[in-house]
């Protein structure tokens, strides 16, 4: 790394020290990325970009404040801290405030070095499968880039955590028209450590994304309520999954709202689910928000609860144990049905591309739109559907799991199967 960014977050930490931090952490950051753009179904731009951050976080008197600033500079550096200092005194006093201490990782994983001409290459296959597969679709806007970042996070609790992680990431948006008829917004993103290993669309659920777009362009609404099956796709999986992660985690457990802070060890959803993590997947590094080293974490195991995930500030606040988790890298471990038979097992619902929850009740009630979404009838994909709402119980449909397909969609963030669950109400 060059100055350097343990250098950089070395005299940061120093400078806090002076100030009259009590504990303090400094994390210098860069992230460099190579991009080739698209726009309108035509390559547009060949790009660089360098981004640098400098992240603070200090105590003093029980009172604890954090901020970010990309001027690395001495002068700024030193404003900085002195106005962190100001915060931090005039923040609430809390107990449970405490910083990352002796954390040791040096983490180095994924491609180091950008190909433009690999990048360039790869935005020419997805142009080329969408005129031969997809000529309806628009894409609007997206990119194929490669993004490299290192990092160094100290602490004056000894921590000194290296990073430095590489990856190519795939992101696409866009609608499909035919003559006066346009579908639905969809989009998809993803990360992968090697562009070369597959088709261009066969990354991240992007061949799927096009093909279902385009049958979009003509929905319907369902002729009257029903209760019937919903299959959701990956992307719908990601928002259910967070909803539970969302239950295990500082928020729900501090205010004491979560349905599942008493209940591990139980059942909590159908024996056909797991949930863990895979903290070295394409653009994820094993670190936690407030600075630990992440090692591998289970949620579910065949449905039973396994672990709740405190930061260290919610385990101080609860006295339950500290699981650091990193921003992402998760996976539900294929099931025995193939796709076509979990979707042959539906005699009327749908497919659900995407779920819009909103915040559902504190039991898990919730009733949202269901988009990019297609009626299943007679075990068959039928049309797309346009304003449908769907209404359940959140935590019911974790029970009500009926089916995980052998199919999965990896995003690098996530690596998900679909699910079929039954019981929902349509309108």
């Amino acid at each position: 790394m060059s100055m350097d960014l343990h250098d950089h977050a070395e005299h940061a930490l120093a400078l806090m020290r002076t100030a009259g931090f009590e504990a303090a952490r400094a994390e210098a950051s860069r992230l460099h990325g190579t991009e080739v753009n698209l726009a309108h179904n035509e390559p547009s731009l060949l790009r660089s970009t360098t981004v640098e951050k400098l992240a603070l976080a200090g105590i003093v008197d029980g009172r604890m404040a954090a901020t970010e600033l990309s001027d690395l500079g001495d002068d700024a550096v030193r404003a900085a801290i002195g106005a962190l200092f100001t915060d931090a005194r005039s923040s609430p006093q809390d107990g449970a405030n405490a910083l990352s201490a002796g954390q040791q990782a040096e983490l180095l994983q994924g491609p180091q070095e950008a190909d433009e001409a690999l990048l360039a290459d790869k935005v020419a296959e997805l142009l080329e499968f969408r005129t031969r597969e997809t000529p309806a679709m628009m894409l609007e806007e997206g990119f194929v880039a490669h993004q490299r970042l290192e990092a160094r996070l100290l602490s004056s609790g000894g921590s000194s955590i290296g990073c430095r992680l590489g990856w190519h990431r795939l992101s696409l948006a866009g609608t499909a028209k035919i003559g006066l008829r346009t579908s639905s917004f969809n989009f998809v993103d993803g990360n992968s450590n090697d562009l070369r290993a597959l088709p261009a669309q066969a990354h991240a659920g992007i061949e799927p994304m096009l093909r279902d777009t385009v049958r979009q362009v003509d929905a319907q609404r369902i002729a009257a309520k029903f209760v019937g099956d919903v299959v959701l796709t990956p992307p719908a999986v990601a928002s259910l999954l967070g909803w539970l992660q969302g239950q295990l985690a500082d928020m729900h457990l501090i205010a004491g709202s979560s349905l599942y802070r008493e209940r591990v060890g139980e059942l909590i959803a159908a024996p056909l689910l797991s949930l863990k993590s895979r903290f070295d997947a394409p653009g994820i590094a094993a670190i936690s928000a407030d600075g630990f080293v992440a090692p591998p974490v289970e949620l579910l195991r065949a449905g039973r609860l396994i672990n709740l995930t405190p930061s260290l500030y919610g385990s101080r606040k609860t006295g339950l144990k500290q699981v650091p988790i990193a921003a992402g890298g998760w996976e539900v471990p294929a099931g025995d049905t193939p796709l076509a038979d979990l979707l042959g097992g539906v005699r009327h619902g749908a497919l659900v591309g995407r779920l819009s929850m909103g915040n559902p009740a504190p039991n898990g009630d919730f009733s949202g739109v269901i988009k990019n979404s297609f009626l299943l009838e007679g075990g068959s994909v039928g049309p797309a559907l346009r304003e449908v709402m769907v209404s359940g119980n959140i935590a019911r449909m974790l029970l009500d799991v009926q089916a995980v397909s052998r199919e999965r969609i990896d995003t690098g963030v996530w690596n998900l199967p679909w699910l079929r669950i039954g019981g929902m109400h349509f309108s």
